[in-house]
């Protein structure tokens, strides 16, 4: 088993790209190093795809270093132009510090914030103090426009017309990685790859204003075998949060994953040793099957706790074993008030349940033979359920061969 974290990560398939090998792998096996991830608040909670780098943090905690937590409040009043080919929208203070106490809750599932062993920052505290003309000529006289420009995130947003607001975007991350370097001693950046350019601006920013040697290291991309990017269903995000994703349906997306993906899954998302993973790779058939329920259930306990990881599995099991029970599983309530002349078109109940994204893609469904209500197929899309179907209280939709709903009628 590596001893230096760095290899864990290279090992586990973290490491995408990152500024000087050797020199990250000293750093990390000689000394205490302070790290900081960047954390985009525009939402009220974290998903599958901020997944890696939570499992970063945690690796590099437990072998010793300090997380920095750093919700962007100052950069989300700007927009962030990477990826994008639209401009973010624009968020009021109050939204991103609601959104940073939740990230805090989750993030706290992963890291020990106790004692000083790591903390959340936000970068509004600095940013929105500076000067206009001071910062000009502290740090814009550092930025060649010319080497912008030919950064990846810009390029992507030169056709459509990239506004100043956003040319600012890489300044204010660079200025970031120097702020937090001087008040922290923070001497390395994960991100994602889209922020290589970004994350090079903060290095060299700290070379140019203080002499000083920083790095940066990218972490790969959560995609499937046919490189898509993992963590959506239904067309919809996967959550953290248990109200915006059950427990139940979070199990379950892991629980689906293709064959192919489950062991890269199990190796990035989870703490089992690597000697215990390279064992699963002679597994197939059932025994793959084997390894989706253990994926599954790591990851549920992990962000759930293991009680709702046992409900889930459960109920999981209850269902995909033929049996009926309904108790665990994902439940949408709707009332009388819901139903129009005494009944609900098949659609606008798996809207409603979350199930399909889009009437449209209801409709290829039900066309495809992928619907079933109560076990009876639905073959119309112009199928209505009555209060006459809620006998016993409730109905189930079987959408595809693995997602079970329950339809309450209160």
């Amino acid at each position: 088993m590596a001893n230096n974290v760095f290899d864990t990560l290279k090992e586990r398939g973290f490491i995408a790209q990152l500024t000087h090998e050797e020199e990250i792998r000293e750093l990390l096996s000689n000394n205490k190093v302070t790290f900081y991830i960047g954390f985009d608040p525009t939402a009220d909670s974290l998903h599958v795809g901020h997944f890696l780098q939570l499992m970063v943090m945690a690796h590099m905690q437990r072998a010793g270093h300090k997380p920095i937590a750093l919700i962007g409040g100052g950069t989300a009043m700007v927009g962030d132009p990477s990826g994008r080919t639209d401009m973010r929208k624009m968020m009021t203070r109050e939204t991103i510090n609601h959104n940073a106490e939740k990230f805090k809750l989750q993030l706290s599932k992963f890291i020990d914030f106790s004692e000083d062993k790591a903390i959340m920052v936000n970068n509004a505290d600095w940013l929105l103090k500076l000067n206009y003309v001071e910062l000009l000529r502290e740090v814009g006289a550092c930025f060649s426009v010319n080497a912008m420009l030919r950064a990846e995130c810009y390029k992507q947003r030169m056709e459509k017309g990239l506004s100043f607001l956003e040319f600012n975007y890489m300044i204010m991350q660079s200025y970031d990685f120097y702020a937090l370097y001087q008040k922290y001693g923070c001497n390395l950046q994960f991100g994602g790859d889209d922020q290589w350019s970004n994350m090079l601006g903060g290095t060299e920013l700290i070379r140019r204003k203080l002499g000083k040697d920083a790095s940066a290291m990218t972490i790969t991309l959560l995609t499937d075998s046919q490189g898509k990017k993992m963590g959506k269903t239904a067309g919809n995000a996967v959550w953290l949060d248990p109200n915006k994703t059950s427990p139940f349906d979070f199990y379950q997306y892991w629980r689906n994953v293709d064959d192919a993906d489950v062991l890269k899954c199990i190796k990035m998302l989870t703490f089992l040793p690597l000697e215990e993973i390279e064992k699963m790779e002679a597994w197939e058939g059932s025994q793959l099957n084997r390894a989706k329920e253990i994926l599954a259930y790591e990851l549920t306990k992990m962000v759930h706790g293991a009680e709702e990881a046992d409900k889930a599995q459960a109920g999981a099991r209850a269902l995909f074993g033929g049996g009926a029970n309904a108790e665990n599983m994902p439940t949408t309530e709707i009332t009388a008030a819901d139903l129009h002349d005494g009944a609900i078109n098949i659609l606008d109940l798996m809207l409603k349940a979350g199930l399909i994204p889009s009437k449209g893609e209801g409709r290829r469904l039900v066309q495809q033979g992928g619907v079933s209500i109560d076990d009876a197929k639905v073959t119309d899309i112009a199928k209505t359920c009555t209060a006459a179907d809620f006998e016993k209280g409730y109905i189930i939709i079987k959408k595809g061969k693995k997602v079970y709903h329950k339809i309450v009628l209160k």
